[in-house]
């Protein structure tokens, strides 16, 4: 047996940090839910696009079985472990490390892991009768959407609790599951941000700066927890390249999945039923700009470009000042939307003016420090399981 496979599986002398037992099936459990949430990510990811481009046809569409699949190998995983825990418990044999809330036995890890794809699995149903009473939809703010979502937010926070519980410090498979972790973590934020670039279209003002604001607030929740669990400065930039790279490969399996598939589209019927529907303003904004539709605003440029706040982040030392890191942060989020989002042909007219500009600043900043603030005491919260 490899080194690797040795590690996976947790047949080592090495003990974990919270001095759990079973690390075998807990590192195993961890992998199958990380791998699981990144086939489910894509399955979100393409099923965006199919609602702006096909429409919604059933709740059995593709992109719906490649997410829910996902999400099934999610609950087996970490209800599974639950269950293997909660029958040593009452065999008399807890396993240390657990704790027992409601009937379950578990680490905090697998508990929080279960609880946040409960919440998703919840979802589902009220998503269809959602969609069965108010017809399709592209907005991720719908009550049902915002409900799965935050149910994988906390899923995906959970397993990089449970990677701090199921390796030692210096392990390389810690920090990789961490890493991967709080990278599903922050695309499950950037994409329960993602309408924010609707509001900008629509209103302009204060509003164009949506984003932003709403980033300084939410995404600092994953990068300064990345620096504080990984301990390296460095590794909110790593968060971001693998972030990149995993929506790259989704892109191309939507692409190669509607290849395959051929749906035939009915978008335009719906289109003429509401034309101010969240759909209808998508295909306006990527008419405009000339993009798919469903895709982020700004292109591959944009994309390229996302690093440089996180590279102000990194140069100020979240290690030691993550509020002040936080703050330069959102500084480089709203430059970044002011001079690539702000430029495209969809967004340009509704750029504001310098008072609507400064007040919007003003905001970013207070939410920035709100952001930093909460950030610090998650990723405190989340290390006090080190030590």
């Amino acid at each position: 047996m490899s080194t690797v496979q040795a590690a996976l599986l947790g047949r080592s002398t090495e003990s974990s940090t919270t001095g759990v037992e079973s690390l075998g099936l807990y590192r195993l459990a961890l992998w199958v839910m990380l791998g699981a949430n990144l086939v489910a990510a894509w399955g979100v990811q393409w099923d965006i696009q199919w609602h702006v481009q096909i429409g919604r046809d059933s709740f059995w569409i593709p992109p719906h079985v490649m997410t829910y699949a996902g999400v099934t190998l999610v609950v087996l995983a970490s209800f599974g472990v639950l269950a293997w825990d909660t029958l040593r418990h009452l065999r008399g044999r807890a396993a240390r490390g657990t704790e027992r809330i409601v009937g379950l036995s578990g680490t905090p890890g697998f508990l929080l892991a279960a609880c946040g794809i409960a919440l998703t699995v919840l979802a589902a149903p009220i998503d269809d009768l959602w969609h069965r009473l108010f017809g399709i939809d592209v907005t991720l703010w719908s009550p049902p959407h915002l409900l799965g979502l935050i149910g994988v937010t906390i899923n995906t926070l959970a397993c990089a609790l449970i990677a701090l519980e199921a390796y030692p410090p210096k392990s390389w498979l810690r920090y990789l599951g961490v890493v991967i972790a709080l990278t599903a973590f922050y695309g499950s934020l950037a994409i329960g941000l993602r309408p924010a670039s609707r509001l900008a279209y629509l209103y302009g003002g204060v509003l164009f700066y949506a984003f932003p604001i709403l980033g300084a607030l939410f995404l600092p929740l994953a990068l300064i927890t990345a620096v504080r669990l990984t301990g390296r400065r460095s590794t909110p930039v790593v968060l971001m390249i693998v972030g990149l790279a995993i929506g790259a490969i989704g892109v191309n399996i939507a692409r190669v999945g509607f290849e395959i598939i051929q749906p035939v589209s009915f978008i335009e019927e719906e289109i003429a039923k509401d034309p101010t529907s969240p759909i209808a303003v998508t295909q306006a904004i990527a008419q405009k700009n000339g993009s798919t539709p469903g895709s982020a605003p700004g292109g591959s440029l944009a994309r390229l470009l996302s690093l440089a706040p996180v590279l102000l982040l990194i140069a100020l030392d979240p290690r030691r000042r993550p509020v002040s890191a936080t703050v330069l942060y959102g500084v480089g989020l709203f430059a970044f939307w002011a001079l690539t989002i702000g430029r495209t042909p969809a967004f340009a007219p509704m750029m504001p003016g310098v008072w609507p500009t400064v007040v919007a600043f003003a905001i970013t900043m207070v939410a920035a420090l709100i952001g930093g603030t909460a950030a610090g005491r998650l990723s405190e919260g989340l290390a006090r399981f080190e030590r």
